[in-house]
């Protein structure tokens, strides 16, 4: 076996796989002792496993053991015996990392003895899939090895009821998707009562398809969005007023990084329409955003590619597997300017509640694991995000799949009509063939050319998951032809049709490099599971959507220099190095992009926390006078501090406007300044301090009245939800400005942390308002009271 990894990974590797290989031997020696016990017995060793981990604190000690039962119940359950390599893969998620694994080497089957480890803490352990139908799957069939040990086991997927969701949480082991553990997280930071919360302290996480989702699905960040009305009339009028801008005239568009802005004849051409000085004064920030918006939808958008109009509504689709993604919507406008730009119904605007990226979600897990069949090429990134390593596994059984090179052509259509050929021969041999393309209008248009060549195949495109797992299954029988997006039917094995070993396996064809090396690699191991035979080729042009985003000027030099041959085929090594390295270009251009909106993120991240952690103060509280009382002389601080400026001359403070301001959140006008003006800032602090030190003494005696305290407590988490909101809404206007800083020299980061902690401390002011001014009218009405019972409370 180590000669064997020897062969397949670097010599950094080799040392921590020996390890793990020890490790193996170990638990392998334990196997004829394990497949004596019976039935009971093998449930028993969970009891005496759990003893001694809460002896311990730590699973370490009860870690072979713990795979070595495991092992045994599956070969008794499901009759499947943990192969060594998966044991290794097992041992490397235990310890916080990745491990690599292609396709068919039962990746699933690892997560197994992880989450048992894990799970018998009785801390929880997540187990993260891509999609619902794998959720249950796994739940389904690795849930009775689980159960059969005496562990219990939850599924968590949208659309269930609070109770059983608490009760899939509550679970030693819980499987689901990742969006939805994440969206649970919002929503219990929303609630108003601690009961309805689902999700208990963090632990262990195991992610399958860790790529696809920390990688992948990080550009997107996970919004909980409430309806608000939105002007339609005024979608539609910027529709058809950005219908008419020219890019670099009106606007500029950058392919490479998919972003756009109005020029400055754009901007005076939007003033001249409106009848406005400048649109970036606050009081057209709306304009600008509604504008904006018009101008994204429009650019940066393409129909049947990003979205498709279906029953006179916009629906997206996921960019990775090219399916629908039902209920889901855009917000801060975009989607209804989408449909203003169809002319669809414009609908009502999704206004952020609460948001967090996929990066700070998954980095609130004490512990990370995750599983994939492509991580390598991003190691870097997961250690600097999430501090895993990624680990090589050695396949059961030598891959046998043959990867040819890449076909290049001058344009789509004749890389299309050598596709069409290469399908012709092989599918006359009865060899299975799988297409593999980039998204729905590509798939369409590699259908239209089989169509024309009479051929006849199953095209995966926005279908339901079960359908496209079934099809996925089917792919590999004799005479199949496949077309699909290149994540289609992900976590699915396509297991080979009799005969079909003979006439060389499955044979994967690629339509055009993707974005990531990974996912073309991906896309490869569908073929050769197992030690299966297998062969993949990809078939590109220069004219794909990747070299005319991140190479255009390059490609306009060296085109007149190409020398294709009769059907447009370019040859040669220099035009395969092109391609790599415009690869390489787009790969690194997406790492900014998620690192770009990672620092976006974590300048609300530290806000968050600081909101959320008062949120749960407030929560858990019995006793929120208590709270409120440090918050009632902070507010009085920073009035003085703010009306008595140092730089200004004390004659000039408007003494009026601090006992105004403080006056409003007192029960009764007590701030009374003898004086208009005063000539130095101690003055104005004795006035206000003694008064609302006595204040504060005085609420003391509302700390028995429950009642009160539990209407202060809803009132203040309206008030933060509330507040919350509209910073995040000031925050998302910051954000599509803050790009044009660096025309002026600025660094657009640094400017985004400080304008956005300016807003986070005018926000948190007014909460502190907001508090002492309901604790001021509760006071108020209880004094009142007690006036009228004759002293009685």
């Amino acid at each position: 076996m180590l000669t064997y990894i020897k062969k397949i990974v670097g010599d950094d590797q080799q040392r921590r796989l020996k390890k793990y290989m020890k490790q193996v031997e170990k638990i392998n020696a334990l196997e004829p002792e394990f497949e004596k016990l019976s039935d009971e017995e093998l449930r028993l060793k969970t009891e005496i496993f759990k003893e001694k981990v809460q002896t311990s604190n730590s699973v370490e000690d009860v870690k072979l053991e713990a795979f070595a039962a495991v092992r045994e119940a599956s070969k008794r359950v499901l009759d499947m015996r943990h192969f060594d390599v998966q044991m290794i893969g097992g041992l490397v998620l235990s310890e916080g990392n990745i491990s690599e694994m292609p396709t068919g080497e039962g990746k699933t089957l690892v997560a197994s003895l992880t989450s048992y480890l894990q799970g018998l803490t009785g801390k929880g352990v997540h187990v993260i899939t891509v999609n619902d139908y794998l959720a249950k799957r796994d739940r389904e069939q690795i849930g009775q090895i689980h159960e059969f040990l005496g562990l219990r086991v939850g599924l968590n997927i949208s659309g269930m009821s609070l109770a059983e969701k608490q009760e899939a949480y509550q679970a030693d082991i819980t499987y689901g998707v990742g969006n939805e553990f994440g969206f649970d997280h919002l929503r219990d930071k929303m609630v108003f009562d601690v009961k309805q919360r689902v999700q208990r302290p963090y632990h262990f996480a195991i992610i399958d398809e860790v790529d696809s989702i920390l990688i992948d699905e990080a550009k997107t960040p996970l919004i909980i969005a409430g309806k608000t009305s939105v002007s339609k009339d005024f979608h539609s009028l910027c529709a058809r007023i950005v219908k008419t801008f020219k890019e670099d005239v009106d606007y500029i568009f950058d392919r490479e990084t998919k972003s756009t802005n109005l020029t400055e004849e754009g901007i005076a051409k939007v003033e001249r329409g409106f009848g406005i000085d400048n649109m970036y004064d606050l009081e057209h920030q709306t304009l600008y955003h509604y504008m904006i918006q018009a101008l994204r939808a429009r650019v940066m958008f393409q129909r049947d590619v990003d979205y498709i109009v279906k029953d006179n509504k916009i629906m997206l689709v996921d960019m990775f597997t090219g399916r629908i993604m039902d209920g889901r919507t855009l917000s801060n406008g975009l989607h209804q300017a989408l449909e203003a730009k169809e002319g669809a119904e414009v609908t009502e605007e999704n206004k952020t509640q609460a948001s967090i990226t996929i990066q700070n979600y998954f980095r609130l897990y004490p512990k990370l694991s995750g599983m994939t069949g492509t991580a390598k090429t991003e190691e870097s990134e997961f250690r600097e995000l999430y501090g895993m390593d990624v680990i090589q596994i050695p396949t059961n059984r030598p891959i046998a799949r043959n990867d040819y090179e890449d076909r290049i052509f001058m344009t789509p259509e004749q890389k299309y009509d050598a596709v069409t050929e290469e399908v012709k021969k092989i599918h006359a041999t009865g060899q299975p063939i799988l297409i593999g393309t980039t998204s729905i209008i590509q798939s369409e248009e590699v259908a239209k050319y089989l169509d024309k060549a009479g051929l006849a195949y199953e095209l995966l495109n926005a279908k339901t998951v079960e359908q496209e797992i079934r099809l996925i299954t089917m792919a590999g029988q004799k005479g199949q032809i496949t077309i699909a997006t290149n994540m289609a039917g992900r976590g699915t094995d396509i297991k080979l049709g009799e005969g079909v070993a003979e006439l060389g396996g499955l044979y994967v064809i690629g339509t055009e490099r993707h974005e990531s090396r990974r996912i073309d690699n991906q896309l490869k191991g569908r073929s050769g599971r197992q030690g299966d035979p297998g062969r993949s080729q990809f078939f590109i042009s220069i004219k794909d959507e990747m070299v005319t985003r991140f190479a255009s000027e390059d490609l306009e030099k060296m085109e007149p220099k190409l020398v294709p041959d009769e059907n447009g085929e370019l040859t040669g090594k220099k035009i395969h190095e092109f391609i790599d390295r415009v690869q390489r270009v787009c790969e690194h251009s997406n790492y900014s992009v998620r690192e770009y909106n990672l620092k976006l993120d974590n300048v609300i991240n530290e806000q968050r926390g600081v909101i959320y952690e008062l949120r749960d103060k407030i929560l858990l509280s019995e006793d929120v006078v208590s709270i409120i009382e440090p918050m009632v002389m902070d507010y009085a601080r920073h009035i003085v501090e703010t009306h008595c400026d140092g730089e200004m001359i004390p004659e000039d403070w408007n003494i009026k406007a601090i006992a105004d301001e403080l006056n409003e959140v007192l029960p009764a006008r007590m701030i009374v300044f003898k004086e208009s003006s005063v000539s130095e800032r101690e003055t104005v602090e004795n006035a206000v301090y003694p008064v609302f030190e006595e204040y504060v003494k005085q609420v003391d005696a509302l700390k028995e009245n429950s009642a009160l305290q539990f209407t202060l407590k809803t009132l203040l988490l309206g008030s933060i939800d509330k507040r919350w909101i509209l910073h995040l809404e000031s925050m998302e206007r910051l954000k599509e400005g803050i790009g044009l800083r660096s025309y002026s020299q600025e660094d657009p980061m640094r400017q985004y942390a400080r304008e956005g902690l300016q807003l986070f401390e005018m926000m948190y002011h007014r909460l502190e308002k907001n508090a002492c001014y309901h604790l001021g009218t509760m006071a108020a009405a209880e004094a009142m009271k007690f006036e009228k019972t004759g002293g009685k409370r």
